[in-house]
């Protein structure tokens, strides 16, 4: 079987790769295939349909996406909808004009409303207004499912999309200033251990609720939804409602959160509120009974989780000081 996984340089496209590599040898008869961006601009449509026309792959993976957070979306929307749309439209349409007959696209919890009533469900999809911030990446992921269904239903191909949530793990972004909370996090309380500080300030209250996923668990559920029987899959979606949550079910306040970080770190200093800074939203979990009807659930604990985390941070803290 000849498997694209576009965007395997990525946390979640790394994962995948290595998940897919390690049953390679184990002995699945896998051909994978893998581009970097300097090799195939995904954006570029006429390089994606020469790449498909010749590869011309039985399966598509797509985890490529131009990513960032709230500083990053606020700043840049023009590239955030464009690039994405571009991915999608260029990546959906030439797999489907080369033949592909399965594709996985990977989504994100910030398709769903602002105010969406926690757990946030499947069906809560276009209906209420999106997070500002991010309201044009979440278009963009938003128009990938719709084309995924679309293309199912007119010509009969299986194209199934996966939502996570909150990821984290091996291959993070550990910026000072663009990463997202867990990983910044892991590096502040880690850093405070070093230079002997006193105490840690984090933004907000720490009351907000958050839900973490490892992204090894997010790389197993991709595999496990996209490798379901067709009628296992269909008799839990809807040919307009074909998305499928993917997260832990559980959720922590982030106070609890640098805890249990500071705990992993070795930190015992004072951990301080800074409730000045904006909060967010109060809640975001995901509501995942569905992806748990069709047999799969997250296997890695948040203890585990971190714990790895903070040991491949310390593998490769080198790499985010050059």
């Amino acid at each position: 079987m000849k498997i694209y996984v576009a965007g395997h340089r990525g946390m979640v496209g790394s994962a995948i790769l290595r998940n897919l590599q390690a049953r390679k040898e184990a002995g699945e008869a896998l051909d994978l295939i893998v581009r970097t961006h300097s090799e195939l601009d995904l954006a570029n449509q006429q390089a994606v349909r020469d790449f498909m026309q010749t590869e011309r792959p039985d399966v598509v993976i797509l985890a490529a996406a131009k990513v960032g957070g709230i500083h990053a979306n606020n700043t840049y929307p023009a590239e955030f909808i464009y690039e994405n749309l571009m991915i999608e439209c260029n990546v959906i349409h030439q797999a489907f004009a080369a033949g592909t007959k399965k594709l996985l696209l990977l989504g994100s919890s910030c398709i769903y409303p602002k105010e969406a009533p926690q757990p946030m469900r499947e069906d809560a999809l276009l209906t209420g207004t999106l997070e500002p911030t991010n309201e044009p990446y979440a278009v963009a992921k938003i128009a990938g499912i719709k084309l995924c269904e679309s293309y199912n239903r007119q010509y009969g191909v299986d194209y199934r999309s996966v939502m996570p949530t909150n990821l984290y793990g091996p291959g993070d972004n550990f910026h000072p200033e663009n990463s997202h909370v867990l990983p910044a996090l892991i590096r502040r309380f880690h850093e405070a251990v070093q230079s002997g500080a006193q105490a840690v300030t984090i933004w907000g209250s720490g009351k907000p609720m958050r839900e973490f996923l490892h992204v090894d668990d997010m790389a197993e559920a991709s595999l496990f939804v996209l490798n379901l029987p067709k009628d296992i899959y269909q008799a839990n979606s809807e040919a307009m409602l074909s998305h499928i949550n993917v997260g832990s079910g559980i959720d922590i306040s982030i106070l609890e959160l640098a805890e249990k970080i500071a705990c992993i770190t070795g930190f015992k200093g004072r951990i301080e509120t800074d409730p000045t800074k904006p909060d967010g939203t109060m809640r975001k979990l995901m509501e995942v009974s569905r992806l748990a009807n069709m047999g799969w659930r997250a296997r890695i604990n948040l203890e585990e989780g971190l714990t790895h985390t903070y040991c491949w941070f310390l593998e490769h803290e080198a790499d985010f000081r050059t």
